[in-house]
């Protein structure tokens, strides 16, 4: 099961065709990083707006520039990958249920959030679908479920940060998390994209070790 899990979620980040639709779901948990960052950190949060082209917007009010900024412009990119690490760890002591009620309490929290009808649209959506599995569908295929979202979190945190470096060479990602981070840290964007890789690498890896060894 986990490779094969392993080997479709796979499939569903390199063919095009499937991940425009399931990159959804990761814009949803980038979306759910920068607002649990930001409201850990003491900023007010405001709103979430997820769009039809697989972008959002988290609004957050606070102090424009210090730590908390930084580290809610930063939890994005990387929310994912450690999403699907923790459920990694969690799956590797066979705790399906956990990872599904995590996922369910994740949906609940950011609509309370959104504030655009297709983001709305967008939870409810993934929602039925959890719903669907949760509560229909046997314990293999619950677990089978919880295995193909781990793995898909871990490797779909990763091509968005390949999309986010090709849009950045071409001009067209000024406001980016990486180029905020550049002007509230006076790093180069492109070190904060090799940041976000190299944590999403290794919480690949060690996910990796966790579920295959």
């Amino acid at each position: 099961m986990v490779l094969v899990t392993a080997g479709a979620a796979l499939v569903i980040v390199l063919v095009n065709a499937l991940w425009r639709p399931a990159r959804t779901v990761i814009t949803i948990v980038h979306e759910a990083g920068h607002a649990l960052i930001a409201l850990l950190a003491g900023r007010r949060l405001t709103g979430i707006r997820l769009h039809s082209d697989t972008s959002g917007v988290t609004v957050s009010r606070g102090k424009p520039e210090g730590p908390g900024m930084v580290c809610t412009a930063l939890a994005g990119y990387v929310a994912p990958s450690l999403l699907g690490l923790a459920f990694a760890a969690l799956l590797g002591t066979d705790r399906v249920t956990a990872v599904l009620v995590i996922c369910a309490v994740l949906l609940f929290a950011v609509l309370i959030m959104i504030r655009n009808a297709y983001g709305v649209f967008a939870i409810v959506a993934t929602g039925a679908v959890l719903f669907a599995v949760s509560w229909l569908a046997t314990d293999e295929i619950q677990a089978g479920f919880a295995y193909l979202i781990a793995w898909f979190l871990l490797l779909g945190g990763l091509r968005p940060v390949f999309e986010l470096q090709a849009k950045r060479r071409r001009g067209h990602a000024r406001d980016s998390d990486a180029d905020q981070l550049a002007r509230l840290t006076g790093a180069p964007g492109f070190f904060w994209v090799g940041t976000f890789a190299m944590v999403n690498t290794g919480a690949v890896l060690l996910a990796a070790g966790w579920l295959l060894l």
